[in-house]
C-alpha cells in the first residue's frame, strides 16, 4: 500500500521535507495557510517593485541543490541562484567600512587597518571556525537527537568546540578591536541567537560562508520557494494553498488525519509540522493532553525576538549600496541585552539592509531601487506596545538613519513603502509572541534540547523548520528537513 504523509506549512523546511518525502515515493500533500509558499519567505509586489519578506542571505546552495539531485533533476531547471560580493558591508556611524568576504588579501588588510594586531588572532579564530564547522555543521547539522544519549555522543565534540562558551566570548579572546569583534559576531542575530548568549559552534558560518559563498536567487528569495514548489508537484507532490490547518486528529496515541479551514480532511500514515512549535501543540493537537503539556513547556521557554522591517522602493540606482550591510549603532553589548534581556526598544539600533536591485535591477521599475530594512526588536511577551501606533514613528526612525548615513534625499525619492511589525508575524505566521526565529538558541535550548524532529509522545507526529536542531536560516531549517525525513522514512520502512 502506498504510504501517505502530510506536511504542514510550505516555508523552507516544510517544502524541503515534502520534496524528500516525495522523492522517496511517499504521497506527500503539503498544506500552506497563506496565498503562496514561503512562509517567512514571502513575498509582496507593489509599484512596480519585488520585496521578499526573508530570509534573504543564502548559504551552502548544495544543501538546496540536493533536493532536485535525489530524482535525478537540477536545481538550475528551476531557480538562478547568483553569487553576492561582498558578503555584507559592515558599516559603523564614524564611517568605518568592513567588506566580508572571501578575499583573503583584501580582509586581512582590513583587519590591519583596524588593529595590525588582530590579523593572527582572525588566523586563530579562522582555525576555531573550522573545526566548529566540522563538528556543528558536518557532523551534527542534519543529526536528529531522537533522545538524550545522542547528545551524550554529541558532547564530546561540542565540548572540544568549547560549546558551552558564547560567540561573542570567543572571538573577543582572539581580537581586541571592538568593531572586528562585532563584525565577527553579529551572524547569530540573522539567525535571532543574541551574540553574548548564543553557542560559539555559530562561528562555523565563517567556514561555511568562505568555502560556500553567500548567494542571491534571481528575483528574489521567493524564487527560489517557487522552484521547490515547482520541483515538488512536478514529482507528484499536491500543494494546497489558503488553506490553513485547523487540527491534528488523533485517535490514542497517533496522529490519523489533518483538518482545515475550508473543511478539507485528509487522513495520512505520518503527520509533520513546519508550523510555529507553539501553534503547533497549544493550536492544532491541544485537544490531545500532549498537545496541552508541551505548550506549557513551550511557554516557559525563551523565544527570539521578533522584527521590524521597512520596506521601500525609491527613485535613482545605488551600485555603491551593496548587496546586504549591516549599520552598526553607537552601542552594541548594551543594544543586545535591551532587546533580549529587558524587552526596551531603544533609542539606537543595528540595521541589516538589504538592496537586491544591485544585484538583479528586475526586482524595480527601471532607475528605480529596492530596498528593505530590518531592526530587530524585542518579542511581544516583552514588549506589548500597540505597534498600530508605534510603527509610523519608527520607521521614520530608520528612514533618518539611513538619510543620515547613506542617502541624504532619500525621503524625496520614496516612491513606495510599508512595514512589518511583531503584530504581522503573530497574525500571517502565528508566530507565538511574534517571534521572528522561534525559540531563542542558547546552548540550553540547543540539539536535543529543542523540539524533536519526532515527538516523544505521538510517534507518528514529526516536526521540521526553526524550532528544531539545528535552528533558523534556510541552510538550518533545511536541515532539519534532512534529519526529519530520516527519521520519517525509517518509520515507514
Amino acid at each position: 500500500m502506498n504510504r501517505k504523509a502530510i506536511v504542514i506549512g510550505a516555508g523552507f523546511g516544510g517544502l524541503a521535507l515534502a520534496v524528500r518525502l516525495q522523492s522517496a515515493g511517499i504521497d506527500t500533500t503539503l498544506i500552506e495557510a497563506r496565498d503562496r509558499p514561503g512562509g517567512c519567505a514571502y513575498m509582496w509586489e507593489k509599484d512596480g517593485f519585488v520585496f521578499d519578506a526573508g530570509p534573504t542571505v543564502i548559504t551552502d546552495p548544495d544543501c538546496l541543490g540536493e533536493l532536485w539531485r535525489l530524482s535525478g533533476r537540477d536545481m538550475a531547471e528551476d531557480v538562478d541562484l547568483v553569487p553576492v560580493s561582498p558578503f555584507c558591508r559592515l558599516n559603523w556611524r564614524d564611517g568605518t567600512n568592513f567588506d566580508y568576504s572571501s578575499d583573503d588579501t583584501a580582509l586581512r588588510a582590513q583587519i590591519a587597518k583596524l588593529n595590525p594586531e588582530d590579523v593572527s588572532g582572525y588566523e586563530r579564530f579562522l582555525a576555531y571556525a573550522d573545526r566548529a564547522y566540522e563538528e556543528g555543521y558536518r557532523k551534527l547539522g542534519v543529526a536528529a537527537f531522537p533522545d538524550f544519549a545522542a547528545m551524550v555522543r554529541a558532547a564530546p565534540g561540542l565540548a572540544r568546540s568549547q560549546a558551552w562558551r558564547s560567540i561573542h566570548s570567543v572571538v573577543s579572546s582572539h581580537v581586541k578591536n571592538e568593531k572586528l569583534r562585532q563584525a565577527l559576531s553579529f551572524h547569530t542575530l540573522l539567525r535571532g541567537g543574541n551574540p553574548l548568549k548564543a553557542s560559539a559552534i555559530h562561528a562555523l558560518t565563517h567556514k561555511l560562508e568562505r568555502d560556500g559563498g553567500v548567494w542571491f536567487a534571481k528575483g528574489g528569495t521567493n524564487r527560489l520557494v517557487q522552484a521547490m514548489a515547482t520541483h515538488f508537484e512536478r514529482l507528484g507532490g499536491m500543494l494546497r494553498l489558503a488553506d490553513p490547518a485547523v487540527q491534528i486528529e488523533t485517535y490514542g496515541d497517533r496522529a490519523v488525519a489533518v483538518r482545515t479551514a475550508s473543511g478539507w480532511r485528509g487522513e495520512a500514515d505520518v503527520v509533520a509540522s513546519n508550523a510555529d512549535l507553539m501553534h503547533s501543540y497549544r493550536d492544532l493537537i491541544g485537544h490531545h493532553p500532549r498537545g496541552q503539556k508541551q505548550a506549557d513547556r513551550l511557554g516557559r521557554k525563551r523565544w527570539s525576538p521578533s522584527l521590524f522591517v521597512l520596506h521601500f522602493g525609491i527613485r535613482g540606482s545605488w551600485p555603491g549600496i551593496p548587496h546586504n550591510m549591516v549599520l552598526f549603532g553607537p552601542r552594541y553589548e548594551g543594544l543586545l541585552t535591551d532587546i533580549y534581556d529587558y524587552g526596551v526598544l531603544p533609542q539606537d539600533f543595528a540595521l541589516y539592509l538589504h538592496h537586491p536591485t544591485v544585484t538583479d535591477p528586475s526586482m524595480a521599475p527601471d532607475g528605480h531601487s529596492t530596498f528593505s530594512a530590518l531592526a530587530p526588536v524585542p518579542h511581544l511577551g516583552k514588549l506589548p506596545i500597540d505597534w498600530s501606533q508605534f510603527a509610523p514613528v519608527y520607521a521614520e526612525r530608520i528612514l533618518d538613519e539611513i538619510q543620515h548615513r547613506l542617502i541624504p534625499d532619500i525621503r524625496a525619492r520614496i516612491v513606495t513603502q510599508f512595514h512589518y511589525a511583531p503584530p504581522d508575524f503573530r497574525h500571517d505566521l502565528s508566530a507565538h509572541l511574534g517571534s521572528a526565529f522561534s525559540l531563542e538558541p542558547t546552548l540550553s535550548q540547543s540539539a536535543w534540547f529543542r523540539a524533536h524532529h519526532r515527538d516523544d509522545v505521538i510517534p507518528n507526529l514529526y516536526l521540521v523548520g526553526a524550532g528544531t536542531h539545528p535552528g533558523a536560516g534556510i541552510a538550518g531549517v533545511v536541515g532539519s528537513a534532512k534529519a526529519t525525513a530520516a527519521l520519517m522514512l525509517e518509520d515507514l520502512a
